[in-house]
């Protein structure tokens, strides 16, 4: 019994860790294709203890917190579905933190994109949602 209990458990730490990896491959693409595209990036997998932004970086005079989303294919729906009011929500508090650290203040520009990756295919939402309250 405690011979498949831990093989599960292997099972999920290697699903886990292949899924960070192809996260982390995923985001690179992302980089690069917002880069290739004109984006200077400043910063990525940004952290405080609400969350996390993929990606920040300034485009046509806008400061851009970038969320990346990919699926294999869009059986379970298509990637950038995935960036809901609640994910928004944790977005906009880690990019008003970031701004508070940074001194940036109300009133330059910002912008909320999204880079969906869905097979080989990648789509670059740009104001892709608007500001969640504080």
């Amino acid at each position: 019994m405690a011979k498949k209990n831990d093989e599960k458990q292997d099972r999920t730490v290697e699903h886990m860790i292949n899924r960070r990896t192809i996260g982390a491959e995923k985001e690179n693409t992302a980089i690069a294709y917002l880069e290739k595209n004109g984006m200077k990036i400043v910063a990525h997998n940004y952290r405080n203890k609400q969350g996390e932004i993929d990606i920040i970086g300034y485009h046509e005079g806008y400061l851009v917190f970038v969320e990346v989303k990919y699926r294999r294919d869009d059986k379970k729906g298509a990637p950038e579905e995935a960036v809901d009011s609640r994910k928004q929500r944790i977005i906009c508090k880690v990019a008003d933190y970031y701004r508070y650290c940074h001194n940036i203040g109300d009133f330059n520009p910002i912008r909320y994109d999204v880079v969906a990756i869905c097979g080989n295919e990648i789509n670059w939402y740009q104001n892709a949602f608007w500001h969640m309250g504080r």
